[in-house]
This record gives C-alpha cells, sequence and structure tokens, in this order.
C-alpha cells in the first residue's frame, strides 16, 4: 500500500486517524519514515504532557495543555523562512517547530488520547483550536485565549481591513478539513523552495481530499507550469474555468490557454 492509499485508508476509520494520517501525508515526501514507530514513540510525550497537568476536570485541560506542550518547546516557527519541515509532522514532532496547524495537529492527538475535548477550527491564515462550546479559541503556539476582539485583530493582521470577521471564519474543521489545509500549505512551501516535484503530490493530494475547486486547480497548474508539462497545466486551467465565475479572470484563464496551445502549435 502506497502512503497516499495509506491516508487515503485512515480517513475511512471511524473515527478518522487524523494524526496517522498526516504522518502518511508526511511519509509521501520521506520514504525513511516509518509512521507505525511514530505512533509507537508517541507514549512517552504523553507521558511528559499528562505529568505537568493539573488536578482538573478533562473539559479544564485544553489550555493547560497547550501551556504544558510549550514548555516542552513546542512552538512556532523561528528561522524567519518558513520551510517544508515546519508543516512535515515527523520533523515537527523532532524539532519542536512548526506551522500552527502541525502543532494544533500533536495538540489534538494527544487530547483525544488523555480523552481531553479539543477541536480544529480553520481560522484563516493562523490554525485554531476550541473545546466543544466554548466562547473563545485558543492559540495552538501558546494556548492563549481568543475572544471575538482579538479574532478580529487576528484577521486583519491575515487579511486586512476589508474583511468582517463571520461565523464562516470560525468552523470547525473536520479531519478531510485539516488534511487538505495541510496539503494546501506543503505545495506552498515546496513551490517556494523550488521543489515542484513534491509541490504536485501535495496538489493533487489536495484536489482527493474535497470536490474539486477553482483555487486548488490554479495551483495544480501553476506546478505543472513550473514542471514544464502543458498538457497538465491545460487539464487543469480547463477544469478550473469550469468553476470560475469572475469575468476578469475568465479572460485572464482564456488567454493562458490559447497561450498554451500556440506554443503547442509551434513546437
Amino acid at each position: 500500500m502506497s502512503p497516499r492509499q495509506a491516508c487515503m485508508q485512515c480517513l475511512q476509520r471511524d473515527p478518522p486517524a487524523l494524526f496517522e494520517a498526516a504522518l502518511w501525508i508526511a511519509a509521501e515526501h520521506d520514504d525513511q519514515l516509518q509512521p507505525v514507530q511514530i505512533l509507537n514513540d508517541l507514549h512517552s510525550l504523553l507521558l511528559q504532557v499528562s505529568a505537568g497537568l493539573p488536578a482538573l476536570p478533562a473539559r479544564e485541560l485544553a489550555q493547560p495543555l497547550l501551556r504544558r506542550l510549550a514548555e516542552l518547546d513546542f512552538q512556532e516557527d523561528d528561522e524567519g523562512v518558513t520551510r517544508p519541515h515546519h508543516a512535515l509532522l515527523h520533523q515537527v514532532l523532532r524539532r519542536r517547530r512548526g506551522q500552527p496547524l502541525t502543532l494544533a495537529l500533536i495538540a489534538l492527538e494527544v487530547a483525544r488520547r488523555l480523552d481531553i475535548p479539543l477541536q480544529g477550527v480553520n481560522f484563516p491564515g493562523h490554525f485554531m483550536l476550541r473545546v466543544p462550546g466554548a466562547d473563545h479559541l485558543l492559540d495552538p503556539c501558546s494556548g492563549r485565549r481568543l475572544y471575538t476582539r482579538d479574532c478580529r485583530d487576528q484577521l486583519y493582521r491575515q487579511l486586512g481591513p476589508g474583511v468582517e470577521l463571520s461565523a464562516v471564519h470560525l468552523q470547525t474543521a473536520d479531519a478531510t478539513d485539516m488534511l487538505r489545509r495541510l496539503s494546501r500549505n506543503l505545495r506552498m512551501l515546496h513551490m517556494q523552495h523550488d521543489a515542484p516535484e513534491a509541490a504536485l503530490k501535495d496538489a493533487e493530494r489536495a484536489l482527493l481530499l474535497g470536490p474539486p475547486n477553482l483555487v486548488d486547480h490554479l495551483a495544480r497548474a501553476d506546478v505543472y507550469r513550473q514542471l514544464d508539462c502543458p498538457q497538465g497545466e491545460r487539464y487543469d486551467l480547463e477544469r478550473a474555468l469550469l468553476f470560475c465565475e469572475e469575468e476578469g479572470l475568465r479572460l485572464k484563464l482564456g488567454e493562458r490557454l490559447r497561450s498554451l496551445q500556440r506554443a503547442s502549435a509551434l513546437h
């Protein structure tokens, strides 16, 4: 079974094996990685975390859990330039530095094993966590509580002043949502660091993990362009046109397709 197949199989379980699925995503980029070994090794981290938690009901332990992980040096990446290893789960476990989403995946798995209720929240630009029913979010990098005003400030920093905070920004993320976001993060990072072959794996997975859409087809078209694969680029541009409702973008996509056809004719 390939890492891709193993990842998809994890999502078929009830409940989905989110953490293991994320490890199989990492295994697509590191053929030495053995997810089963990582899962077994997680027991020592579990002991370290649980030893530092206060004697409180499980519902009140989400924030102490996140603070405990921060004490154990699980922090947001601080290198100045975010790299693919900040989004690859096994690397984050080893380095204890990562993106908010990857840190959240670790926190969610530890919480699950300790029966602490915790959910992912697909907040734009900075993945968040939440105790079900709570009136605030939790930053996976520090455990800091974020109330409505804090969320507005965070949204302003990510998207600018023209975007109002709404319910869509605070939606709970299921396992598929998180793996799709992880795939998009990895695709972007691999493209930024001149690894289009790796980015193609992530772009393909993002499309497999949900209904096809404009953004993911355009993203894969850009990867194919980097790989000098006009046939793949053409396919994704044609698919993107089916989802595009903005006239200006439709014109740009049409011109891009025509330029591909002209280039093919010249060859």
